[in-house]
């Protein structure tokens, strides 16, 4: 994937940092017009995940070795690739809809049910692609930014991939007794990948909200426009620093 023009990272920082001086902005985000329901159910999920999830990754962290870890991590990748494979045909890129495939063949077979991930060294690297990107490809706007309980952030344009990826998810036809164990781990293993980034996002933030809400909507445009979303304002602020700050690097660290 092609980089972005502005480190991804640091343009999240920034964001958060600058949105959130004035704590809770006089003028309302027009992408977030239901922000009140988004913050309770931001504070309600918070609440959850640093008295339950949280804790329950970090013990799961050290007592799981990190090849099992990966392992864990590449079967639930591969199972759920059939949406990605879906989506490069919807979006018409048909060289990456053969690679994509190729690659779950691979994985599927030689990466024993996808446990391993052979694909990559042979030059089929993992893809991202969701219905949300797809809408987003075909010009969809983002449309209202929502918090879903449990779920996390969300958009209207981005919801509706929840129900396709489940669809296209094979143990979705499979028995909950058997795959309600297979999620449960996956939660955990999903939320211990992500200990590092939530760390960042509470040491940074000075308003943890907005920090993850601007987090997810860059994320996205960096997906739907494959590594290369359009320029904002905040990429212009962030290049005129770079090229006048008085103190050398400066902005080195974002």
């Amino acid at each position: 994937m092609r980089t972005s023009k502005i480190p991804l990272f640091g343009a999240l920082v920034m964001t958060a940092l600058l949105a959130g001086t004035g704590a809770r902005a006089e003028t309302a985000d027009e992408g977030d017009p239901i922000e009140g329901v988004n913050r309770a159910f931001y504070n309600f999920n918070d609440g959850l995940d640093k008295h339950f999830f949280q804790p329950l990754a970090e013990g799961y962290v050290k007592i799981t070795p990190d090849p099992v870890r990966q392992g864990v991590t590449n079967f639930f990748d591969n199972v759920s690739y059939l949406n990605v494979i879906f989506n490069d045909i919807l979006q018409g890129k048909l060289l990456l809809f053969v690679k994509d495939s190729s690659r779950f063949v691979v994985n599927s077979t030689l990466g024993i049910g996808g446990l391993f991930d052979p694909a990559t060294s042979m030059g089929l690297p993992q893809n991202d692609e969701d219905l949300g990107q797809s809408f987003g490809v075909w010009g969809a706007g983002e449309g209202a930014y929502l918090v879903l309980p449990l779920f996390g952030p969300d958009s209207i344009r981005d919801v509706g991939d929840r129900v396709t990826s489940m669809l296209l998810n094979p143990l979705f036809y499979v028995s909950s007794i058997y795959t309600f164990p297979l999620q449960a781990v996956n939660a955990i293993n999903t939320r211990a990948n992500l200990l590092e980034e939530s760390r960042v996002r509470d040491q940074a933030a000075l308003d943890p909200y907005v920090f993850t809400r601007e987090a997810y909507r860059q994320r996205r445009d960096f997906l739907i426009f494959d590594g290369n979303p359009p320029s904002t304002g905040l990429d212009e602020f962030l290049d005129e620093d770079m090229e006048e700050s008085d103190t050398p690097g400066v902005l080195k660290v974002f």
